[in-house]
């Protein structure tokens, strides 16, 4: 016989016992295969066994917690704050072991650890910890909780500006050991304020300041925010600067580097790339840093034991973010002074009636300068209206009146001189034609405008106005002019043609330039800094600023007129800026006499007067004609609310740029505007975050997009 014939051998006793242990040794060998999805079998952790989850999803109707178990391996690394990834979507049937499974994989937030569920059911495993960092504190929680409540929007989205995304070659390294605090600083030149001194040694003293502070024109306002974040330093507490543009952000951090020497700050911004960005904000979040320079996205940095919240330039439309729920910088700043008890500075060579308003209202000091401060820091200005034009022959030829080619003369002779065109895509709308008065609606109070060139009307509420009169003035003929020239560089480099020309603009924008003689031709926000000061500016097309279809559009001109006189010489030096608009208009009176405090408090007088903002609270509801009437309909709006409109929005044409705000293209949307009185905001916002959660639960409702405070509301 073979020995392939052989019969097999009998087991030896207990055979059937060993097999039955070698198949629940594989058994136990293949959970842990399991484990990045449903942990099954796995035990749970011992104390605090289940974690509360905000989950990334930024659907209002999920804008909650969520319940987890904590496997027993996850229980060390699975603490408050850090990033973790769930399944998110199985349904209640999907059940093995006492584990829920299926669902997609989604990345989360641990809020906290408990005892136990508020939730009946099974509950599904912690999928695993993404990195043990924590990155949400309970402070930054209680903040992006706020501000999803005043914007009607979810936490999910308020975190994902909030937090950046983690980047794990940066996260490997340590941060550096912090610095012991600097001394407290001089004033410098904050002593040309009346009350510049006593705020800096309000923050040394841990104190809490807060302040809106007009800033003198000329260089010296990045040394004066640098000193104010080295006076809450020194104090033992942390400072945080909000600015524009990145051009900016470098100015301050060059002037806390000159101040405070390297290591005691962090530059927040887009310039700085993903994981230079994240390994300054884990050195802010570790307390390695205590100050924080940065843009739009800074307004969320960790830092620890808040001494100063500081923002520059409020009104430059980059402070409002693109995405939902649309915070302003301003705003969340004001928030996290309450929430964190510090000092608050907002600061700009301008003034916003935001500004104005939380001076009015006693909620913060204002820091202004004498009048004698203001004359030997502003250049001269001087106006060229309608009138002049009309008699004057070099306009008609050349599109530029003979006092703006006699400032450029003279100013080529000392230094740059700088030309501020308005970019293309101001549209204007209509004017009294005798004053110039902005026509209005009799119902609301919305811009008037002529679709058709024939009938008037609203553009907020869309009520016709067949029998408009100037409520100034009484006449009844209207008028949309735009004064200025579109070939200025051309025009200006074949005048001077021995004169370099230079521009800035959307596509290349000059950080700044020398001192030397030179034409430098630059839209609104992109004038770069001269060495020494422009010997003089331009400010050319005033009406096509002034007549922008928008409630800010003379607020947005002084601002930004103001802020490229503020880059021209005093006028003891000789500096001078020529404008070119009607001089008895509101905000060029304002220019000439540089007080944009004065023109924000009349504008915040007369909008009070009329229920505009900010004296009351506006959100639009933007989405299709069917949706939005759906929507108006089933929102439980507050009792005092007035709904204004809707009234159609352009259509978008294909090839055309399209902003953020702008209907999809070839689309027909129509938008709604909800006021409200002082005191109703936070009603508004929660009806509107209840009826978008309601329409999304549903399922299959055509979607709209609403936006609390938005920036243009025409």
């Amino acid at each position: 016989m073979s020995s392939n014939d052989k019969q097999p051998e009998e087991p030896p006793a207990g055979g059937p016992e060993q097999l039955a242990l070698i198949r629940e040794t594989v058994r136990k060998a293949a959970v842990p295969k399991a484990k990045p999805r449903t942990w099954r079998g796995a035990p749970l952790a011992k104390e605090l066994p289940v974690a509360r989850v905000m989950v990334n999803k930024g659907a209002l109707h999920l804008d909650q917690f969520f319940d987890y178990a904590v496997p027993e391996e996850l229980d060390a690394s699975a603490q408050p704050g850090v990033r973790v990834r769930v399944r998110f979507g199985a349904g209640a049937h999907r059940v093995r072991e006492g584990r829920r499974e299926g669902g997609g994989l989604i990345d989360g937030f641990l809020i906290e650890r408990r005892a136990e569920s508020d939730y009946g059911g099974a509950l599904a495993a912690l999928a695993y910890v993404v990195s043990p960092e924590p990155v949400l504190s309970p402070q930054m929680l209680a903040l992006a909780r706020a501000v999803a409540d005043r914007y009607a929007g979810s936490l999910a989205d308020v975190l994902q500006l909030a937090v950046p995304p983690r980047n794990g070659r940066a996260e490997s390294k340590p941060s550096p050991e912090p610095l012991p605090p600097p001394p407290a600083p001089g004033p410098g030149t904050w002593a040309r304020y009346g009350r510049g001194p006593a705020f800096l040694e309000a923050l040394s003293g841990r104190g809490t300041p807060r302040a809106v502070w007009t800033a003198l024109p000329g260089p010296h306002w990045p040394d004066e925010l640098a000193r104010a974040v080295a006076a809450a330093l020194s104090s033992g507490r942390g400072a945080l600067v909000v600015v524009p543009d990145g051009r900016r952000a470098a100015r301050v951090d060059a002037a806390l580097t000159a101040l405070l020497g390297a290591g005691r700050h962090a530059v927040l911004t887009a310039e700085s790339g993903p994981e230079q960005r994240y390994r300054q904000w884990l050195a802010v979040r570790r307390g390695s840093v205590r100050a924080v320079v940065g843009t739009r996205a800074a307004m969320f940095a960790p830092v620890p034991d808040l001494g100063l919240v500081a923002i520059w330039d409020d009104g430059d439309s980059s402070h409002s973010d693109d995405n939902a729920p649309f915070p302003h910088v301003r705003e969340v700043l004001e928030l996290r002074a309450a929430h964190d008890a510090c000092g608050f500075l907002l600061g700009s060579t301008s003034c916003t009636v935001e500004a104005a308003q939380l001076v009015e209202s006693g909620w913060a000091v204002p820091l202004v300068a004498d009048r004698a401060q203001v004359r030997a820091a502003a250049p001269l200005v001087r106006t060229v209206g309608d009138q002049e034009l009309a008699r004057d022959e070099a306009a008609r030829a050349a599109r530029l009146p003979s006092l703006a080619w006699q400032a450029v003369r003279d100013g080529l002779k000392s230094g740059p001189v700088l030309v501020q065109v308005p970019r293309r895509g101001y549209v204007p709308r209509l004017a009294c034609e005798r004053c110039r008065t902005p026509a209005r609606c009799r119902h609301c109070a919305g811009p008037l405008q002529a679709p058709d060139e024939r009938e008037l009307r609203c553009a907020w509420c869309g009520l016709d106005e067949p029998e408009w009169h100037c409520a100034a003035c009484g006449s009844t003929r209207l008028r949309a002019q735009i004064v200025g020239a579109r070939r200025t560089a051309e025009e200006l480099g074949r005048a001077f043609p021995a004169v370099p020309v230079r521009t800035s603009g959307r596509d290349h924008v000059l950080d700044s330039v020398p001192g030397r003689p030179a034409l430098v031709v630059a839209t609104p926000g992109a004038e770069p800094v001269a060495d020494g000061g422009y010997a003089a500016a331009l400010l050319l097309d005033g009406w096509a600023m002034l007549g922008r279809p928008d409630l800010r559009a003379g607020e947005e001109a002084l601002r930004r007129w103001i802020a490229a006189g503020s880059l021209v010489r005093g006028q003891q030096d000789g500096g001078t800026v020529v404008v070119v608009a009607e001089p008895t208009l509101r905000p060029v009176q304002a220019l000439v006499r540089w007080d944009p405090v004065g023109h924000a408090l009349r504008e915040l007088a007369e909008r009070a007067e009329l229920g505009f903002p900010p004296v009351s609270r506006m959100a639009e509801v933007t989405g299709s004609p069917q949706a939005v009437a759906e929507f108006l309909v089933t929102a439980e709006l507050p009792a005092d609310a007035e709904v204004l409109g809707p009234v159609p929005l352009p259509v978008t044409e294909p090839g055309r740029t399209r902003r953020p705000k702008d209907p999809p293209v070839g689309e027909r949307w129509e938008r709604a505007l909800l006021r409200v009185p002082p005191g109703s905001g936070a009603a508004l916002a929660t009806a509107l975050k209840t009826a978008q959660a309601a329409r999304l639960a549903r399922g299959g409702a055509e979607t709209v997009r609403i936006r609390v405070d938005p920036p243009d509301i025409g």
